[in-house]
């Protein structure tokens, strides 16, 4: 009799312990989704207006599927919270501290998306989370990103596309993005990337290879299968898409039928991949072998225990609310004063920079001039965009601010690198790039230009975007505020001496001046 009544007790255990935990667990959810609300909600505004990341939201009802599939396992065991993960918690709410300050988007919402999956194994236990370990992973799907992987992917459509033409006997003159083949010119854009052929098949396969494989050497090739099939099926897809413009004329695969060709034959390469994928599924082991993988239970840990860790979490997380709100009031310091001079050292005086009709596209900035200086030879422009009080409308490093867009009819950027330059006593490294003009070229004009690109940060410098966010991020954090700026130089590539040459003059002459007039704007406030 006392044997059955221990038996009874202990399958009672899990039931207790899960009446406890789900509530503290769900009571940690409902407060990383109300204090982050923005994020959250930014996150849901990118999967409506954008195509590539509208899968966003069914990943969480897929993620809550896959759980409520494994009811039955998780029913064996005992939720016990697990206080040391309280740690990598706070690491995660400073990293959305740093995003937040420095207005990263993908940082922000993949902190967000990490909080709510780490509250899982620090309020119900390491146990629970690693029978869930897939669908909780399944999560950072959520996440609207991945458009960083748009240049290079761009790049590789556009090598293997050149590459494919030549072999097929059409030649082909390339200028960047941009090649010119007997029938017209093509350039690869960001729609060409196949960024969206890819984030949709490594989302669908990896949950395919989860659902039809048992074992993790499939799994694993399978998810692979679905990284490179859909960067290959684009090459293929843009190559086909200019053969059938160039066989026809130009009269099919352009325009809108670009776009519907593409999807097609992406759906027609992806239902392949399943259908083969298929022939190697391992059927679904019973419930009573899932229940043999799963760890043993632990000994279960008392109410206490639960509310004490929700309660560290819940203020973990509320944290870098209260440091936000207490640098927000130290915000708001009114527009800072930049005038373009007359004049700089060395005899540059100003040129109308008008005859070169350029103008990098940097969007929303505090202030900003466009001008141009001359020193006895062609004029070298200079373009100074100041940013205070970022936010995520208006920030200096975006990818919304480029020297030219991809739709610009005026210029177009055909090459780019870095080089060492001296600033004054110290060396950093520029952005370099090659524009060429595709309007009409002015008489006496050259239809390229040089330019160098470089971020001032609280006057610190540097061309790398992640530094200038990690930058603005720590001179926020240390009280210095967000001054920061762009400084971009261009000049016409066809010259005596070459246009790197005098861009370099014109830096060795007047950095000095331009740094000063950057710290001018600082102080005005």
């Amino acid at each position: 009799m006392n044997q059955q009544l221990m038996v009874q007790s202990t399958s009672l255990q899990p039931v207790y312990s899960w009446r406890i935990a789900l509530p503290a667990l769900l009571l940690s959810w409902a407060w990383i989704l109300f204090l982050y609300r923005d994020t959250g909600l930014a996150m849901v505004t990118i999967w409506y207006r954008s195509e590539t990341f509208a899968h966003g939201f069914v990943v969480p009802p897929i993620a809550l599927w896959l759980i409520w599939r494994r009811r039955h396992d998780l029913a064996l065991l005992v939720p016990r919270p697990a206080p040391l993960l309280l740690l990598p918690v706070a690491g995660l709410a400073l990293l959305w501290l740093l995003g937040d300050l420095v207005a990263v988007n993908s940082v922000t919402q993949l902190a967000f998306t990490a909080l709510l999956v780490f509250a899982v194994p620090a309020v119900l236990g390491l146990q629970v989370a690693r029978a869930i370990f897939f669908p909780l992973a399944f999560m950072f799907f959520a996440v609207p990103i991945g458009e960083f992987m748009l240049p290079q992917l761009m790049d590789w459509t556009a090598y293997f596309t050149i590459a494919a033409l030549r072999l097929s006997g059409v030649p082909v003159y390339r200028e960047g993005l941009q090649f010119v083949i007997p029938s017209g010119n093509w350039s690869v854009v960001e729609a060409c990337s196949g960024v969206r052929y890819l984030i949709a098949s490594v989302t669908v396969g990896t949950l395919f290879a989860y659902l039809n494989y048992r074992s993790t050497k499939r799994r694993v090739l399978f998810t692979i299968v679905s990284i490179l099939v859909p960067i290959v099926a684009n090459w293929m897809r843009a190559y086909m898409i200019v053969m059938l413009g160039h066989l026809s004329g130009n009269k099919i695969a352009v325009g809108v039928d670009h776009l519907i060709y593409g999807w097609v034959f992406f759906g027609i390469v992806i239902m392949l991949m399943f259908v083969i994928g298929a022939r190697w599924s391992e059927p679904e082991q019973q419930g009573g072998e899932r229940a043999a993988q799963l760890p043993e239970p632990s000994s279960p840990s008392s109410t206490k225990a639960f509310w004490v860790v929700t309660a560290c979490l819940m203020a973990i997380i509320a944290l870098p609310m209260g440091a936000r709100l207490a640098m927000a009031r130290s915000a708001g310091l009114g527009l800072p004063v930049l005038v373009a001079p007359a004049a700089f050292n060395s005899g540059w005086q100003a040129a109308d920079a008008a005859t070169m009709a350029f103008k990098p596209v940097f969007k929303n900035p505090s202030v900003e001039f466009n001008s141009a200086y001359a020193n006895g030879g062609p004029p070298v422009g200079l373009y100074l965009g100041y940013y205070r009080d970022q936010d995520y409308d208006r920030k200096l490093v975006s990818s919304n601010n480029v020297l030219v867009t991809s739709t610009d009819l005026t210029w177009s950027h055909i090459a780019g690198g870095a080089r060492q330059v001296m600033f004054g006593p110290q060396r950093a490294a520029v952005r370099t790039a090659e524009l060429r003009r595709l309007s009409a070229v002015p008489p006496g004009k050259s239809d390229r230009l040089v330019v160098w690109q470089i971020y001032w940060i609280n006057g610190t410098l540097t061309a790398n975007d992640y530094l200038a966010k990690i930058y603005g991020a720590v001179y926020r954090l240390l009280g210095r505020g967000d001054e920061s700026a762009v400084i971009v130089m261009y000049v016409e590539k066809d010259q005596p001496g070459g246009a790197d040459a005098a861009l370099a003059s014109f830096v060795q002459a007047n950095y000095g001046a331009i740094d000063a007039l950057l710290r001018q704007a600082a102080d005005s406030k």
